[in-house]
């Protein structure tokens, strides 16, 4: 019964004179089929809280409308992208149940995430057909063209209490760089900042009093001091671009929006970030269906402008964490989705092997124990001299005891394809060097041992590299193994794409079957920390090394 306490304090908390207007958001961002119950471990590993998914999530959208009459409060359910690659039940489903639920607890809109684009631009499409919401994007294009793909509206335009709100979506530009070529080549991705100029002035000629966006860009993890850095006293001229504008950049940088909801970054803050010019807020929750925003609008009536808001989660702000004992899950929203999750998640609590011990994600650089016992088991399944994979190609620890497909799934719910490819030593170091210029965090790996430092110049970093234990040799061709989504030049690898298809090995086996693989064949399994990888500033470059480099060099 705690919710009811929760939301009667929540309706007390407005002050019942008050002359202005009340509009209830509540949104969500990067869902990622996130619907189901699930133990909220990142709260409490050992013992974690039940969290209720779409059932207690529910409970409250429902408790909340029944607040509104639509003349003086009224409500707005708003999803900024990625809703469900991720979860077993948005996986299998390609988005399907997701879009069902969705459907059920009355969403007025979604944006399009990065990925979306996971499962293929036509599977995509299926999947938007279903839905009785507007899907929103104004900057993805059909390729060569000016011309928006078919299954997004740039905005939309709803009237709440007499007030007339634009929204506008975005999607990230990054979404280029993050998706399997072959997924996105009948699209372009413009400028979001280039695009919401264009939009911004398109609804405000049609007598809108506020303009939202509903952004899948994220607000950066520390707000405050990178806000520092772009614009303030630490501003740092002639900044490379590389990665796409974010939500910071946009209020900043883009005039007259008055609320951004944004997503991309699976980290919620309880208070809005408040561009300190434009005064733009910025709201966001985090990932994975745990939870859900929410802010009280408070919007003048004579001026139908926003007079202010309220935060109306106790304990945490804007973000409402949904523990199932707190938001009693709606009967026949949970029992939906249980005969979808059922469905989808058949032979997943079948055991595989054991770990031996917690093998976690936690780590210091690009090392931790699930990364370094994937790469390990890539390098077996194939017979390779050295194996690696992106910094956040897995998401999930594997818990100590026994292993099923279930746990699999959480550490790597992408399905992507393991290859090989053969390639001189020149190449090979290239890949590394590539991984650890300017700031970038490196790679997970095995079969190498790599020691580099940051202080030397970019592509020259490596003072240390041994592979199979042997020193590196230049012209030596080597087995190398990866994923079928960094070979086609994600993560900032686009030399990969330059590999003739002559000199590549595809296994037609996915990541997640060669853990499975090395599991049952070393159950139990453990994993450690070693020297595969160090960052060390104040070393030299190895004799072994230094040879070889001038040998290299004639």
């Amino acid at each position: 019964m705690k919710y009811k306490i929760f939301l009667l304090i929540l309706i007390i908390s407005i002050p019942l004179f008050s002359e202005d207007l009340l509009l209830d958001i509540i949104f969500t961002n990067d869902i990622h089929g996130g619907i189901d119950k699930y133990e909220a471990t990142f709260i409490n590993p050992n013992f974690p809280p039940m969290l209720g998914g779409g059932g207690s999530a529910a409970t409250y959208i429902k408790s909340v409308r029944k607040l509104s009459d639509g003349v003086k409060r009224d409500n707005l359910l708003i999803d900024a992208g990625d809703i469900f690659q991720g979860h077993p039940i948005g996986t299998v489903t390609k988005g399907r149940a997701i879009v069902t639920y969705m459907n059920m607890i009355g969403y007025d809109l979604s944006v399009v995430g990065n990925h979306e684009y996971d499962i293929g631009e036509d599977s995509l499409k299926a999947t938007y057909k279903l839905a009785k919401f507007p899907i929103l994007s104004c900057n993805i294009l059909k390729k060569g063209t000016d011309e928006l793909v078919d299954y997004v509206k740039p905005y939309i335009i709803i009237e709440k209490m007499g007030i007339k709100i634009g929204i506008i979506g975005v999607t990230t530009t990054d979404t280029k760089k993050m998706s399997f070529p072959e997924n996105i080549k009948n699209i372009d991705i413009i400028s979001a900042k280039e695009a919401l100029e264009k939009y911004i002035p398109i609804v405000r000629k049609q007598n809108v009093d506020l303009i939202f966006v509903a952004a899948h860009l994220g607000i950066p993890y520390d707000p405050e001091p990178q806000y520092s850095i772009r614009y303030g006293d630490r501003k740092k001229s002639n900044r490379k671009r590389y990665w796409g504008y974010d939500a910071q950049e946009i209020a900043h940088e883009v005039s007259g929006i008055d609320v951004i909801f944004a997503g991309h970054i699976h980290k919620g803050f309880a208070k809005p970030w408040e561009d300190p010019i434009t005064h733009t807020l910025v709201f966001q929750d985090y990932a994975y269906g745990s939870g859900l925003g929410h802010v009280i609008l408070k919007i003048d009536k004579e001026t139908k402008s926003i007079a202010g808001y309220e935060l109306p989660a106790i304990r945490e702000g804007a973000m409402v964490t949904l523990f199932e004992d707190e938001f009693i899950p709606d009967k026949i929203i949970a029992d939906t989705i249980l005969v979808m999750q059922k469905k989808a998640e058949k032979g997943m609590d079948e055991i595989i092997g054991e770990a031996a011990i917690h093998i976690s994600r936690e780590g210091s650089g690009a090392q931790n124990l699930i990364g370094n016992l994937v790469c390990d088991a890539m390098l077996e399944e194939t017979d390779a001299d050295f194996s690696f994979i992106n910094l956040g190609g897995v998401r999930d620890d594997l818990k100590r005891g026994p292993i099923t497909y279930r746990d699999i799934f959480k550490v790597m719910p992408f399905d992507n394809q393991v290859v090989s490819f053969t390639c001189d030593g020149k190449f090979l170091k290239e890949i590394i060097e590539m991984r650890i210029s300017g700031t970038h965090h490196g790679l997970r790996v095995a079969g190498v041992e790599v020691v580099y430092n940051r202080n030397r110049p970019d592509y020259d970093r490596i003072t240390k590299l041994l592979i199979g234990g042997k020193p590196w040799k230049a012209d030596k061709i080597y087995k190398v193994t990866t994923t079928d989504f960094l070979l086609q030049g994600n993560a900032g690898l686009s030399m990969l794409t330059k590999i003739p298809e002559t000199q590549v090995t595809r296994y037609g086996t996915s990541l997640r079957e060669v853990l499975v693989n090395y599991i049952r064949r070393h159950s139990p399994v453990t994993s450690a920390i070693d020297k595969r990888w160090k960052r060390d500033d104040t070393s030299e470059i190895s004799p072994e090394l230094l040879k070889e480099l001038k040998k290299a060099e004639k």
